[in-house]
């Protein structure tokens, strides 16, 4: 009885350390292979990443660089509030309505909404757009605003008109030698592409 009851007990040790060794070894192999297939998945999602991108730089570079440089101007990746107001001088100049009184919303502005701007204010958090306001002032006759808010219109940089408000400049104005000359002050906000 004796000999048969060694063997039993060696056989429930071996039992016993094999399931206390074993099945934490095949905890690990099992974390082991979880984690190999969640890598394989990430970097198959890698691959469709890149194969993306390469498809989109090369639809890029088949844009007609004139066309990318307009598209660029329609929406740029900054506010680039010199350059606009520039713009609108340049817009203006044709029909002597010089542009007076430029605002803009300030630097500490823009830190608020949680955007890094210069000179300029970001608003809609959150979208992948920021919208920048700006005002000034001009003034010249009535058929004069007409041609510059339509030539404002047709400009390639996207630019709202938020209100415009208007009288009439009196004699030693600022542009005295019209007889029907008027005052206008222009609220606008124009658009630019957030960086991803």
């Amino acid at each position: 009885m004796m000999r048969f009851a060694m063997p039993l007990v060696f056989i429930g040790i071996a039992i016993a350390v094999f399931f206390a060794f074993t099945n934490s070894i095949y905890g690990e192999i099992s974390m082991l292979r979880d984690l190999s297939l969640s890598y394989n998945e990430a970097l198959g999602n890698s691959k469709a990443l890149e194969n993306a991108r390469d498809e989109l730089t090369a639809k890029k570079n088949s844009i007609d660089p004139d066309k990318l440089a307009k598209l660029e101007k329609l929406l740029p990746e900054n506010v680039d509030n010199i350059r606009l107001i520039l713009e609108i001088e340049k817009i203006a100049l044709p029909y002597g309505m010089a542009l007076k009184d430029v605002k803009y919303n300030t630097e500490a502005d823009a830190s608020k909404s949680g955007a890094a701007v210069v000179g300029g204010a970001a608003q809609n958090r959150g979208k992948d757009y920021g919208v920048w306001d700006l005002e000034f002032s001009t003034a010249g006759s009535y058929s004069n605003f007409l041609n510059f808010t339509k030539d404002l219109e047709r400009n390639l940089r996207i630019v709202d008109i938020s209100s415009i408000t208007f009288s009439s400049s009196e004699s030693g104005g600022i542009n005295p030698a019209s007889s029907e000359s008027y005052k206008y002050n222009f609220k606008i906000k124009t658009y630019w592409l957030k960086k991803q």
